[in-house]
């Protein structure tokens, strides 16, 4: 990873399942937390069980949670229009936070009328409690699938921990696919290996296996995380739906609508490579024709 790259946040953070378990923890942790500063807040009107307060309790808590939730939408299906800087997310963050600020600010001063206290101080002292139920519950969520990305990846990587029977040639390697959740579905040799397919929330893995019969295997994982994965390895990324293994590449061909790969297996249709990833397809194509020169 060069310098550049390193500017911009992890791609893992803006996805779906991840957004929504940022979502999902950071509810849970401001409820939680403004149910326990109650008592010591000096302007707090929340409450619960029978009274007036109750209502506008429960219509600022579902107001709040339906900015962070647009917001986090609007990450999400921004996400391959723009890359995101750090200090690009940071202030996403920060915004988020005073929005809702905003929002307690005139929910105080319409519902509690504070006769001592102005919209200036209401507001100051409310992003003392914006910070810790937002904040803190950001970071621990982004700490928390650093790690588990991080932990997924190595594992994915670590060809030795995978124990099997089958004789390795020197020039042979295990590729090793864990789901989502960090269990160990498939291991093939790269021999085998031709390509791999996406199929929604799921990836199809198309293998021959030792009789030499074409195979498909479907497991719960990203494309995403594949390529993230073996960067640097065989497997390159031709298609939004497609990782090819150019060691099993036949042929390159260009067509009216772009360049097709064909494998060197007859049962296999051509896979299309699109313009977002034809630079590093032709690239890799070449570095092959070299390789074989020599």
């Amino acid at each position: 990873m060069d310098g550049n790259e390193r500017k911009y946040i992890p791609e893992f953070l803006r996805g779906r399942f991840e957004l929504i378990g940022t979502v999902t923890f950071t509810l849970l942790f401001a409820v939680l937390y403004l149910l326990v500063s109650i008592p010591f807040s000096q302007n707090a009107w929340f409450r619960l069980g029978n009274s007036v307060f109750f209502g506008f309790t429960a219509l600022f808590v579902l107001g709040s949670l339906v900015i962070v939730v647009v917001s986090r939408m609007v990450m999400y299906h921004t996400r391959k229009r723009f890359k995101m800087k750090y200090w690009h997310y940071i202030l996403w963050c920060i915004g988020e936070i005073i929005v809702i600020c905003v929002l307690y600010t005139l929910f105080t001063l319409r519902i509690a009328r504070p006769e001592d206290m102005s919209a200036v101080w209401v507001f100051l002292h409310s992003l003392q409690y914006g910070a810790m139920c937002l904040a803190v519950p950001y970071i621990l969520s982004a700490m928390f699938l650093t790690i588990v990305h991080q932990e997924r990846t190595i594992r994915l990587m670590n060809m030795r921990e995978v124990v099997t029977d089958d004789p390795q040639s020197a020039a042979s390697q295990k590729i090793t696919l864990f789901d989502n959740s960090g269990a160990l579905k498939l291991s093939v040799s790269s021999d085998n290996l031709y390509y791999i397919e996406s199929d929604d929330n799921y990836i199809k893995v198309w293998y021959t296996d030792g009789k030499g019969e074409l195979k498909t295997y479907m497991l719960r994982c990203r494309l995403k995380s594949v390529e993230e994965s073996f960067l640097g390895s065989d497997l390159v990324r031709c298609h939004r739906k497609y990782i090819v293994n150019m060691a099993k590449v036949r042929l390159l061909r260009k067509e009216r609508d772009g360049y097709q790969l064909d494998l060197d297996n007859d049962r296999i249709p051509p896979i299309p490579v699109t313009k977002t990833y034809a630079a590093q397809v032709l690239s890799r194509f070449s570095e092959g024709l070299s390789d074989g020169a020599e």
